[in-house]
């Protein structure tokens, strides 16, 4: 191992999921066609996505490249990166490419001391010899590093947060600011006519861009409508769920006018239930993302209505495909095929999954399916 590999390490661990083996030749020498495996037929699978995908391995068949190496970088591969990264390696799987995907064991903590670390991986994956990387970056000190990757001729694809300052090819994932106003409009519906207040919990540090858009996006859907916000600063500590929870507490007992309801707008939205409860305001609506365990519980109990799921699994499986067609069909080639769903030439919009309480069970039964429960 490099002296960086040794530094990461040693820094906070990495845990490294190998995917891919074998040379993807035919008995002729000829490069293998990509045979996917076929998607599960269920209320919950994205039509249009699988179509996608199959629409692009149709025009990487039409002259199959060889298997290339590349590497996934994910903050982390437990929680919420953890459906992510099972979806890379089962599309790596699928291409016969080799890699790793690469995260550390913990959550996401000093966003400082994670972007330098993350640098670090971008680094030793180059000097491993990959030839695509994709990344779920921390922000904007990991510009310089993957413009450098760029540079080396090796692209770059972005998942659940972007990095529109780099030369990254495309982002995959969820477009946070729309995100933002459809999980607005879902807690909308559910509120008495203003005046009131609606608690967010969000972001409002400038270095998280993809945060602060979804909070906007959120926050501008109440404004528009005449209720008054007031925004938590989400803590992703330990510590932090008692300082969340104690914030929004009191922020529930002292509004003017009186809160009438509560948005979370990451996975540990589910404090916000927490909050109300604590507040003695157990019956306030709450809506929430992702689908943390805990905020499945509360949902079981009818006290968070709907949450809003990033397809993780398919931001890990989209990534490697369109990395692996980059390099066979080439990246503009790649954009035609991804049109439907692109956004200004460079983000692949991959939705929302709008989950209600009532259909807790049925999604989580859907997870299971394809292996993609955090």
């Amino acid at each position: 191992m490099t002296r960086i590999g040794r530094r990461w390490l040693a820094a906070s661990g990495v845990a490294l999921m190998t995917a891919g083996c074998g040379s993807g030749d035919t008995l002729d020498g000829s490069a293998s066609p990509i045979t996917r495996r076929p998607p599960a037929e269920n209320e919950f699978t994205p039509v249009e996505l699988e179509e996608t995908l199959d629409d692009l391995v149709a025009e990487i068949n039409k002259k199959p490249g060889e298997p290339m190496q590349m590497a996934v970088l994910l903050k982390s591969v437990n929680g919420f990166f953890e459906p992510i990264a099972k979806g890379a390696i089962r599309a790596m799987g699928e291409l016969d490419a080799t890699g790793n995907v690469i995260g550390s064991p913990e959550p996401p903590g000093d966003q400082a001391r994670d972007m330098e670390l993350q640098n670090l991986q971008i680094e030793q994956a180059l000097m491993d010899g990959a030839e695509a990387i994709g990344i779920t970056p921390f922000g904007d000190a990991n510009v310089a590093a993957l413009d450098v990757a760029v540079a080396k001729g090796v692209p770059v694809v972005t998942l659940d947060s972007d990095l529109v300052a780099s030369k990254r090819s495309i982002y995959v994932g969820t477009l946070s600011e729309p995100a933002g106003v459809k999980a607005g409009q879902a807690l909308l519906a559910l509120l008495p006519p203003p005046p009131g207040t609606v608690v967010i919990h969000g972001n409002a540090d400038p270095t998280w861009v993809d945060g602060v858009n979804r909070t906007q996006g959120a926050r501008q859907v109440f404004e528009a409508a005449g209720y008054t916000t007031v925004v938590r600063q989400a803590t992703w500590s330990e510590e932090g769920e008692a300082e969340d929870v104690a914030w929004m507490k009191s922020q529930i007992e002292t509004a003017d006018p009186p809160a009438v309801g509560l948005i979370g707008l990451f996975d540990i939205a589910f404090r916000c239930a927490m909050a109300a409860e604590a507040a003695g305001k157990p019956d306030l609506p709450v809506v929430t993302f992702d689908f943390h365990p805990r905020t499945v519980d509360y949902m079981r109990q009818g006290r968070i209505k709907a949450t809003h799921i990033q397809r993780q699994y398919y931001q890990g499986y989209f990534v490697p495909y369109i990395l692996h067609a980059i390099k066979n069909i080439g990246l503009q080639a790649t954009r035609e095929v991804l049109a439907q769903r692109m956004v200004d030439g460079s983000r692949f919009n991959l939705g929302l999954d709008v989950v209600t309480a009532d259909k807790v069970d049925a999604y989580s039964d859907f997870l299971g399916i394809i292996d993609a429960r955090p």
